[in-house]
């Protein structure tokens, strides 16, 4: 409880956020638990009221494919939707401003997926938009009567860390219905983690912090503890939690998240492949892509979201207006943490997933335990990781380790050499005997497997030398205090997107949402008006289109760089079709002319004479 208290972090969330981090006892004590058996209706096994946590942490079996669900809520009926939001229209508190659309920061392609995902939403099993007004109100009651705002907390000892895991529980997730997000569900479960190491005194302290956030995993999701990214107040850090998705962030902002359809993965790849070998090509970058993040990869197939993490509205933690009232340790020996493997909220039946509640701290889904809770190390890639303190130990067993290597690989050469002679010799006496040929072409083929081990040996060898000076220096960094650069192990950096300017950024707002219904409207009519020309005039409409995006990006120039460079290159391949053997005859006559100047230069270079070395002679010593 002690160590849970003093590292507990402040989490900082956007303007217009409805759900806080709750007690999840109290909502299981609000929901009737339910099963849904395959090819069967759901059933109600426990209504709501009677549910308690032991009858929850009841060990059950069930056939293969049965699930069980937690249900919190039913939706709201039209009349109470409108009293909803009649006291809405009247509320004086600034509610949440979207700020530039999502659409507005990606591609024609993205939108285009984007605009299928939507559709596929009318055919998913998906939670009813009504259900987050309803979980707003029940909630609004549940702090009337208890506003406490708590988090679970659980200590582990792992690889040589003591780690500090912070469990928030939500009631509802709604970035779907409340902040254009991917997904509504019922219930949401996010955490975070802190590692503690002893120190050369014994003393336990803080060396990295990691956030559970979307897709990312291993060392993306850490964060050192000097790391200027993280922000702390005294030993607390500081957490922007995504609107209605309750995603975890270092910094405050707008984060673009991109969800990409499994099946569309090959296909991503080969854009993506495509795309890096142009811009390495003309030197420029994707339109489809904000200034400032060329390098962050975005995939033209996946549908982008806006996870926003500002952190302008409420916070809860030490020295926030609102503090944590307590921890409430869990681990195996929780009932309802360790027996229920089901869900903590509705289950729609989506093929996705997105919009199913997601199950407990310790299991997924689909009831196999979570890395993070049975190696939390290794889920934030600390597994290959010494802590601090031991550093210094590592680096001189490495050196132990390669000097003996490169030991071992010197006795290999001095065993070897003696081979190598032996066979050259065997070569040299067979070379004028006709009837040893083959024997001669074996021996020298083992000659030359030989050599060839014998050379790799020794560039280990050479190499290890190098790493042995590099762990040296390491070290002598260690003994002094440099640790390195805290942010080396990032790959995959996730930054806030930069808005855009007020007026460009409504203009383009308003240009993504009706350009994708423009070019399928244009696609239909040039098919049905006039089919014969439809591939040209597409190509028109489209490159029309894309320096409209480019000019609202502020990426014109570039834009019309690449396209000049696509149409050279283009005109380039057309004129080698239409005259493929007139050029190939010009390259032939270029580099005759080229081998016969060539050869006349060496035939009149004037010769050199030899410079006369003179012999020096001594005179007679005396």
């Amino acid at each position: 409880m002690a160590l849970l208290r003093a590292y507990e972090p402040i989490i900082k969330f956007t303007r217009g956020e409805q759900f806080f981090p709750m007690d999840a006892e109290v909502y299981i004590n609000c929901c009737s638990l339910w099963i849904k058996r395959p090819h069967e209706e759901p059933r109600q096994l426990i209504p709501a009221g009677q549910l308690t946590i032991a009858l929850l942490a009841e060990p059950y079996q069930d056939e293969v494919g049965a699930v069980r669900y937690l249900q919190f809520t039913e939706p709201l009926k039209a009349t109470a939707m409108a009293a909803k939001a009649l006291r809405r229209a009247g509320h004086d508190t600034p509610l949440f401003d979207a700020g530039t659309g999502r659409l507005a920061r990606v591609g024609y392609a993205s939108r285009l997926i984007d605009a299928l995902f939507s559709v596929s939403l009318l055919a998913r099993g998906r939670v009813p938009g009504d259900l987050a007004t309803a979980a707003a109100e029940e909630y609004s009651s549940l702090l009337n009567d208890d506003d406490r705002h708590i988090y679970h907390g659980r200590v582990v000892e792992e690889n040589g860390w003591i780690v500090l895991q912070y469990w928030f529980f939500y009631l509802y997730n709604n970035w779907r219905s409340g902040f254009n997000g991917a997904n509504d569900h019922e219930a949401d479960w996010e955490m975070m983690c802190v590692y503690l190491a002893h120190d050369n005194q014994d003393v336990l302290r803080p060396e990295w912090v990691a956030f559970a956030s979307h897709d990312y995993s291993g060392d993306d999701l850490r964060r050192r503890w000097d790391d200027p990214e993280l922000q702390k107040v005294g030993d607390h850090p500081l957490l922007f939690a995504g609107a209605g998705s309750h995603s975890s962030y270092f910094s405050a902002g707008e984060y673009l998240t991109e969800l990409e359809l499994n099946f569309l993965t090959p296909v991503s790849r080969v854009l993506r492949f495509v795309r890096s070998r142009w811009r390495s090509l003309t030197a420029t970058s994707d339109p489809d892509e904000l200034p400032g993040d060329e390098d962050a990869g975005s995939n033209v197939m996946a549908i982008p979201f806006v996870d926003y993490a500002r952190g302008d509205g409420f916070a809860v933690g030490p020295r926030q207006v609102e503090e944590w009232s307590r921890p409430c340790v869990i681990d195996e020996s929780t009932g309802w943490v360790r027996a229920y493997r089901g869900l903590w909220g509705l289950y729609t039946q989506d093929p996705f997933a997105g919009e199913d509640a997601p199950a407990g701290p310790m299991y997924n889904r689909d009831g196999t335990v979570r890395r993070v809770w049975f190696d939390p190390s290794g889920w934030a890639g600390l597994e290959k990781v010494p802590p601090r303190a031991k550093m210094a130990a590592t680096v001189e067993a490495q050196k132990v380790t390669l000097r003996r290597r490169q030991a071992e690989l010197r006795r290999q050469v001095e065993e070897k050499l003696p081979l190598l002679r032996g066979l050259d010799v065997q070569a040299a006496a067979m070379r004028d005997q006709p009837h040893l040929r083959r024997t001669y072409s074996e021996v020298r083929a083992q000659m030359d497997s030989l050599a060839q081990a014998i050379a790799q040996d020794r560039d280990e060898i050479v190499a290890g030398d190098v790493l042995y000076e590099s762990l040296e220096r390491y070290a002598a960094g260690l003994s002094s205090g440099l640790l390195g650069d805290p942010r080396a192990h990032i790959r995959r950096p996730h930054k806030p997107a930069q808005r855009t300017d007020l007026w460009a950024g409504r203009v383009a707002e308003l240009w993504a949402a009706v350009s994708v219904t423009v070019l399928l409207l244009a696609f239909v009519v040039l098919f049905v008006v006039k089919p014969s020309v439809l591939p040209f005039w597409m190509a028109t409409i489209i490159a029309l289109f894309a320096f409209i995006e480019a000019g609202l990006r502020g990426a014109f120039t570039r834009t019309v760089g690449s396209f000049a460079v696509g149409l050279a290159a283009v005109a380039g391949l057309v004129l080698l079709y239409e005259f493929f053997w007139w050029v190939i005859g010009v390259l032939v006559l270029a580099l005759a002319v080229y081998i016969l100047v060539d050869n006349l230069r060496e035939l009149t270079r004037p010769q050199r004479a030899a410079p006369v070395r003179r012999r020096r002679i001594n005179p007679p010593s005396s």
